[in-house]
Parts: structure tokens; C-alpha cells; sequence
């Protein structure tokens, strides 16, 4: 519909409005009931659709409507607490009592007035969990331990404590910025569109991803987006239709539409998406986690940014409409079964298209060195963006200056509304003309709608009336602290009973069909990974590109071989038994990643996103906590800072029968800089006849792991990370590969060695022989089976050519490693248990099918 509209422009024609539609003729005898259900619940979202019936007319478009302006004030100063709760809970401000409680006494005692619609709404937005991660920087009772800003004591503080002088900026940007080499910098984010995705997958998932891109352009001066990534956690796809919850649609068409909105967006912008992954499990029914990441690239005499008294207020790109309304607020509920009706206005439409345009003239305009300052209007839209750029000068705006979609939209609604592709400038009065008369030769619109002063005050006007007079102090820094308690007791789980096994072949398949192994092949393949022209090792490696990378490699200055390495690490199963440990070893897995590719951990920036439940709730809360500390315990002992993060907090689902909560998830990524990408190293077995050692010590910790998952049980031996050894066996394989001693390398994850032994022989097309006897902590364990499928931390699979044996031992003589067995050509995965028999004889042709058929749509 826009394309035609922008069409029937250039045409010199007008066109009072064109709708895209789609038919679906239903054949056979289908009841009333199966039609409306298919109509809407899989056809069409009526979210942002209308569906019509049988052969009645298209509806009347909706015709544009003039806006009255009327100055509203809200009651606060003569509300009972109950009406404040009122007020917040029926204007879905998701304000607590204490929130309030202050704006009713800044009002009564600095302003002496009530407050207007705007400036409640823009308070709103601002003091948003979203926005402001009060949880994070509140004081917490932790099992009788004070805790004073948790953000602070453990993310934050390592960072601060490693003072790595290559972090450029961190924590105060749209992204974290790192030194890629003498003229560019790197960027990354990572952000979570969550509860839109819930309610319209497509239209959640691709603002999502539009939206993250965005932060880097509004970094410094702004970034080029390189590089996307894209982390998913969905209910199963074959769950039980008849046992959804009310309002919940189903996980495969979550998962379908997710992943196209994403792709649709990202390819659209001609971004490459080559790194990501997704999660399966039943809590995510009502709550679905989309992560998008986006990396970017910054000249270094472009870091410095700010907004100076008397630079004009230039919004640039997509028009404002209903669309978004209320989004910061809303990503800060918890959604139950009639969020669909009461929330649906929170969903952005997106057009990717629009925000290339934008993109493209924006890097001009930055090269230009046309504006002092930028932002993206992101969550809470221009209240947050604007808010944001003049907290320290003051700001003054024309409200009915906004272009919009359509007429009819009220000054509070302009003013918080979410609409997507716009980002804010802040221009040198001289600059204005020039500006304007560059986005205008590439068709992307730009308007002046106010200008930063020196007032320290946000000041708005709608055709020549205040409607807000808001102190920037406050507004920023006048938020109560949230004073919570949290507990938390180790869970104690069932060991499950399993007979000892000479046959572990069945259990091997069974394991790689599982929907959290299995290949993901039917989603890489809809992303386009070589737009760019940077790919260096792209998600599918081996013989036939259909094996799983650990990591991607970019090198994204053209003739350079310094390259960049992303990887993540998340497994939410290892939550239900202790969060820190969940924490720890997401981080190792990340890092393990960029091992495993031939990088090295000397400059990794570490990207936190915490994904949890209700945190009014102790429990929840105390899992928080023990997580984040082990964010600082690990990432300190590493030696990698954390240079960005984001947390989406109250992921519940409120159903009559109480509240679906998520696992607690924490996805972490990892950026590292990469100095020769000529010297990476793919996962895929190379030649027969080559030696197949492993790396890193296995211990009993099959807690929480995908071979307990066949089984239905979690455990309780969670895997743990010795950080200490971890670190020298990273750095010890760091050394083999830069020395060329590595053909091919696998780390060990989801499903443990044999899982890993088993997708370097299938992704290469070879086979693999190996014997269990001299596995590093073998002969503490005396099963087969726990050292298969054991998913202990900081362990490889590692191919070494014959010549090049001794070298490789001798540059891993600090750490635990073993020669295995060898690479064959018989096509076949053979594993010898400790006593020498053959616990493993399966076919790679086999196990790749088990790999590959689940998911194969």
C-alpha cells in the first residue's frame, strides 16, 4: 500500500487511501465456528486487520478526522492513594503507588497545579521499568544481605574494575562502543521486543529488529549497521492446540511470524543476519522472547555527540500515527488473555524501506557533519528521545509541527506515540536549509519541530497552547527507588533413574531431533547472511553449508582482514537449578564460541539481557540476583567487560488458573575483534586420517541437560565453570589456532561430546572413530552415558593433523586434553565406552537426518 501510494505521488496524483488485501476462498463443510476461528486466530491478526466474512463489502475506509485541541489535567492533587492506583492501572502508566505518590507531591508542593494528560504520560514513559531499569538500580533485602543498586555492584562494577582502555563508551550510549582498529569503532546492541511479539509475531518481531538497528544509528554521531542477530525462545511447535491458554496464540504461528517479520525487515535493509538462536520451552507459551542485535560501524572522529542551546529539534523519517502507543509502558506488564483488546495499540508497524532511506541519508548528513547530536525515537517515542537529548539544556517543541499518518491524533498521543523508522537530530540553526534540502533529495522527510534552550525545562506547545512545562531534573532523576526483598532456596530436583546402557546410539538420535538441537537450517536459510559483501564464517559451515557454526566472522572494512567475531550463549534449563550457574555458563558458552572460530578472549565486550518474571515476587528476584553476581564473577575473571545490556522484566501470563511464568533467561552475546579473520576455523571435520583430541575437563553435570530433557527430569548436578582453568584453556587454544595447528574445532554444548563429535562428522561428511577411556575426568565417572552427554563447561572438540600433534599438546600442556581417535572416511560415528566396547555405531547419514528432519518445513 505504500509503495502504491508513493507511486500514484510521483505520478502527480492523490489518493485518499489504498489498503493492502488478501482472499482465502474455505471449501467443504466448514461450520461457523471453524470459519471465524481460522479467519482470525490463523489468517489475519485483528490486531492490525480486519476480516470480512462471506461476500459482504469492503469497510468504509476510516477517513481522517480533525483534531480539537483541549488542555486535559489530571486530578492527583486531591487523590486518595486508591485513585492514584486507579489512575496508573486505567492509563496503563505502570506506575506503583510510591511513583505516584511523589509526582501527586511534586505537583502539590514545586508546581502547585495538577499535572497535564502529556506530562503524566511523559513521567510514564520516562520512569519506565523499560526505560529506566528500576529493579536493577533499586535496593534489594537479599537473604538478609543489603543491596544497593544491583546493576552497580556486579555488571556495571566489572566493567569499571577491568578498565580496559579499548571500551570507548559503555552504559551511556543507545549501544556499547569498542576501538576496532585506528579509524573505526564498533557498536552493539541487543534489545528484546517481547510483549508486541506475543500479540502480532510479524508485526512484534519486525520493528524488533528495526528498532535495535536504530540504536546503533543514534550512537555517537552515528553507526552503519553491519551485522544482525536474532535470538528466539517459543512455547514447542507441535503443543497441544486444545491446551492453549485463552488469547495465546499458538507457538507455531509465533514462530513463523517471528521469524518473518525479522527476516522481511532485516534483508529489506540489506543487513546480513548471520548469527542467532532459538530456545523451546512450554513456559514461553504466553510469553515469547525476541532478541535482535545489531552491530555497527562508527568512525572514530565521530564519537563525541551533544545537544547544544539554540540547535534546532529535527525529526527525520517515518510519519507518527496511533501505532506504539504506550509501548514502554506496556513491555513493563504482564500480559494476560485480553492484552490483545486493551494493549493492541502498543504494536508498531514498520517499514523497513522507510528506514533505509533514512539510513542512507543519515550517514550523509553525519560524513556532512550537518547535526551536533542524534537519537532514535524508540521506546516511550519523542517523549524519550527528546527528553533524553535535552536533559541537560531544556527543550521546547511545536507539537502540531510532528508530521503524521493521518488527522485526528491528539498532542498526548503524538507526543508518546511509538510509530517507527523516525530518529531525532539536534541541528545548528545554520545547518537547517542544507539539512533539509539533503533528506529531501532522497525522499525522506524531515521536519523542525522545536529547539534545545537553556532552560533545564521540557516545554511543549500545541497550536499556540502549553500543555506540558515539565522540570528536566525531575523527570530524570525524580524517581523514587524501588525497595524490594528477594529470597532464594536451591531447589532440589528428582534424580531420574536410568538403567545403565550399552547401546547409546538411540539415545544420541534422539537427542539431535530434540527442538533444542535439532537443525535450525529452515530459519538461517530465510536470512540473508552475504548482503555487504563482509561474510568471513557465516552460521552454516561444511560440506554442504548445512552444519552449525559456532560463530560468525565479518571483516567489515573492505580489504582488511581484521574482522569481528559474534557469539551467544543462553540455556535456560540450567535456571531451574540455579540461576548463577545459568549465568556462568552462558558466558563460558559464549566465549567458547569465539574460541572455537579462532578467536581469542583478549578484547571481548560482553552484551547482558536478562529476561525474567515478575519481580514483585521474591523468588523471581533472588534468581535475579544470583545471576547477575555471576555475571561479575565470571566476566571479572575472564577479563571481559560488559559494555551494554537490557532487561525485560514481568514476562508472565495471567490465566485463570494462575500465572505462566518464563524460565529464568539470560541470553549473553559476545563481540570480539578479531586481527587476521584469514586464520578462522570452521566446526566441520576436514581429512581422514587426521587425530581428534578433546579439550577441557568432563565432569558428572548432567543437571538441567538435554539428555535429562529425553527423560522429562532436570537433576540437579548443574554444569559449573572454573573460570580459573577455563581462562588458561581458552588461552591455550587461542595459541593453537594462531599458530595453524587446528583444522577444525567444535565446542561442547547442548547434548555434550557426543552430540559435538556427531555434528563435525556429519557437517564434514566424514566419519569419526573415538574412544571414552581417556576423556579428562573419565576415570572419575563410571558411566558411558554421563561422559557422552555430559554438558560440561570450557570443552572443544578439536581436529589436528597428524604432523602437527606434538606442537598442539605442547601448546595445551597447561590444561586438561586427550588424543581421542581419528577422522575417518567409512562415513560412520563409532565411540568405544571406557571398557572398551562400542557404546556409539550409527551412520553420520543417519544421525544427520534425526538432525535435520524436525524442523525440516
Amino acid at each position: 500500500a505504500h509503495s502504491t501510494q508513493r507511486g500514484i505521488r510521483d505520478m502527480g496524483l492523490t489518493a485518499e487511501s489504498v489498503r493492502t488485501g488478501w482472499k482465502y476462498a474455505l471449501t467443504g463443510d466448514v461450520d461457523d465456528y471453524t470459519v471465524q476461528t481460522i479467519s482470525n486466530k490463523i489468517l489475519a491478526n485483528g490486531i492490525i486487520e480486519d476480516v470480512i466474512i462471506g461476500p459482504a463489502p469492503l469497510p468504509d475506509v476510516h477517513l481522517d478526522t480533525t483534531y480539537r485541541v483541549r488542555r486535559i489535567e489530571v486530578d492527583l492533587l486531591t487523590a486518595s492513594d486508591e485513585k492514584l492506583d486507579r489512575i496508573s492501572r486505567d492509563g496503563e502508566l505502570s506506575l506503583n503507588l510510591a511513583e505516584m505518590q511523589t509526582i501527586r507531591d511534586h505537583y502539590s508542593k514545586v508546581c502547585r497545579r495538577n499535572p497535564t494528560d502529556v506530562e503524566l504520560e511523559c513521567i510514564a514513559q520516562t520512569w519506565s521499568e523499560h526505560c529506566v531499569h528500576k529493579t536493577f538500580k533499586g535496593i534489594i533485602d537479599y537473604n538478609g544481605q543489603h543491596i544497593d543498586n544491583l546493576l552497580k555492584t556486579t555488571i556495571a562494577r566489572v566493567t569499571h574494575e577491568l578498565d580496559k582502555p579499548w571500551c570507548v563508551s559503555v552504559f551511556v550510549d543507545n549501544a556499547g562502543v569498542i576501538e576496532f582498529d585506528d579509524d573505526y569503532d564498533v557498536c552493539f546492541k541487543v534489545e528484546t521486543h517481547n510483549h508486541p511479539s506475543a500479540l502480532d509475531p510479524y508485526g512484534g518481531a519486525g520493528p524488533g529488529i528495526g528498532g535495535v538497528i536504530r540504536d546503533p544509528m543514534g550512537t555517537a554521531l552515528g553507526a552503519k549497521p553491519i551485522l544482525n542477530t536474532d535470538i528466539f525462545c517459543f512455547g514447542p511447535p507441535d503443543y497441544p492446540h486444545d491446551q492453549l491458554p485463552q488469547g495465546v496464540l499458538h507457538p507455531k504461528r509465533i514462530f513463523k511470524g517471528v521469524v518473518s517479520g525479522v527476516r522481511d525487515y532485516g534483508n529489506r535493509m540489506g543487513i546480513p543476519t548471520s548469527n542467532g538462536a532459538i530456545f523451546f520451552d512450554e513456559r514461553y507459551i504466553g510469553n515469547p522472547l525476541v532478541y535482535c542485535g545489531n552491530i555497527g560501524l562508527i568512525p572514530t572522529n565521530r564519537r563525541h555527540k551533544e545537544a547544544h542551546t539554540g540547535d534546532l529539534i529535527i525529526v527525520g523519517g517515518g510519519r507518527t500515527g496511533r501505532d506504539g502507543i504506550h509501548g514502554a509502558t506496556f513491555a513493563s506488564l504482564e500480559l494476560h488473555e485480553e492484552s490483545e483488546t486493551t494493549s493492541s495499540g502498543a504494536v508498531q508497524i514498520g517499514d523497513p524501506i522507510t528506514e533505509k532511506k533514512m539510513l542512507d541519508v543519515l550517514l550523509e548528513a553525519r560524513n556532512q557533519g550537518l547535526y551536533s547530536c542524534i537519537t532514535d525515537c524508540g521506546a516511550g517515542g519523542l517523549s524519550s528521545a527528546v527528553g533524553e537529548m535535552g536533559e541537560h539544556v531544556g527543550a521546547e517543541v511545536d507539537i502540531e509541527k510532528v508530521p503524521l499518518k493521518y488527522d485526528g491524533i491528539s498532542y498526548t498521543e503524538i507526543w508518546i506515540s511509538e510509530a517507527q523508522e523516525r530518529m531525532v537530530i539536534a541541528v545548528p540553526p545554520e545547518n537547517e536549509a542544507e539539512i533539509h534540502q539533503l533528506f529531501a533529495s532522497e525522499d525522506v522527510e524531515s521536519t523542525t519541530i522545536g529547539r534545545f534552550t537553556d532552560t533545564g525545562r521540557l516545554v511543549l506547545h500545541y497550536e499556540g497552547q502549553l500543555v506540558c512545562n515539565l522540570d528536566m531534573d525531575f523527570l530524570h532523576n525524580g524517581v523514587p527507588r524501588i525497595k524490594r526483598e528477594a529470597v532464594w532456596v536451591r531447589p532440589e530436583h528428582e534424580e531420574p533413574d536410568i538403567p545403565p546402557k550399552s547401546d547409546c546410539g538411540d539415545d544420541l538420535k534422539r537427542i539431535l531431533s530434540a527442538w533444542n538441537v535439532c537443525s535450525k537450517e529452515c530459519v538461517i536459510r530465510q536470512y540473508d547472511h552475504e548482503v555487504q559483501g563482509s561474510s568471513v564464517l557465516k552460521p552454516l559451515v561444511g560440506t554442504d553449508n548445512d552444519g552449525p557454526g559456532d560463530a560468525c566472522i565479518i571483516a567489515p572494512v573492505l580489504g582488511s582482514k581484521r574482522g569481528i567475531i559474534v557469539a551467544n550463549g543462553i540455556n535456560p534449563c540450567y535456571g531451574d537449578i540455579d540461576p548463577y550457574h545459568m549465568a556462568a555458563s552462558a558466558i563460558d558458552e559464549a566465549l567458547r564460541q569465539i574460541i572455537a572460530v579462532g578467536g581469542s578472549i583478549e578484547r571481548v565486550g560482553l552484551l547482558d539481557n536478562f529476561s525474567w518474571g515478575n519481580t514483585n515476587k521474591p523468588d523471581r528476584l533472588g534468581g535475579l540476583v544470583r545471576a547477575a553476581r555471576a555475571c561479575y564473577d565470571v566476566a571479572k575473571a575472564y577479563g571481559t567487560p560488559f559494555i551494554s545490556g537490557k532487561d525485560s522484566l514481568n514476562n508472565e501470563y495471567q490465566t485463570e488458573a494462575g500465572t505462566i511464568a518464563i524460565p529464568p533467561t539470560l541470553l549473553i552475546s559476545a563481540i570480539a575483534v578479531m586481527d587476521d579473520v584469514t586464520k578462522a576455523v570452521s566446526m566441520d571435520a576436514k581429512k581422514p586420517g587426521n587425530l581428534v583430541y578433546v579439550v577441557g575437563m568432563t565432569g558428572d553435570e548432567l543437571g538441567g541437560s538435554q539428555y535429562y530433557r529425553t527423560f522429562g527430569a532436570i537433576g540437579n548436578n548443574v554444569p559449573t565453570v572454573d573460570a580459573k582453568i577455563g581462562r588458561k584453556t581458552f588461552e591455550s587454544m587461542s595459541s593453537a589456532t594462531g599458530l595453524g595447528l587446528v583444522r577444525s574445532c567444535h565446542d561442547c554444548s547442548d547434548g555434550g561430546l557426543a552430540v559435538a563429535a556427531a555434528e563435525m562428522a556429519f557437517a564434514g561428511g566424514l566419519g569419526i572413530e573415538i574412544s571414552l577411556a581417556n576423556v579428562p575426568g573419565a576415570d572419575r565417572l563410571e558411566r558411558d552415558d554421563t561422559i557422552l552427554f555430559s554438558e560440561s563447561n570450557s570443552r572443544f572438540i578439536v581436529e589436528v593433523e597428524p604432523q602437527n600433534a606434538k606442537a598442539f599438546t605442547d601448546a595445551l600442556r597447561a590444561v586438561p586434553h586427550a588424543e581421542l581417535g581419528v577422522v575417518t572416511d567409512a562415513g560412520r560415528l563409532v565411540v568405544q565406552g571406557k571398557d572398551g566396547q562400542t557404546v556409539i555405531d550409527e551412520s553420520i547419514a543417519d544421525l544427520k537426518e534425526s538432525w535435520q528432519k524436525p524442523l525440516r518445513w
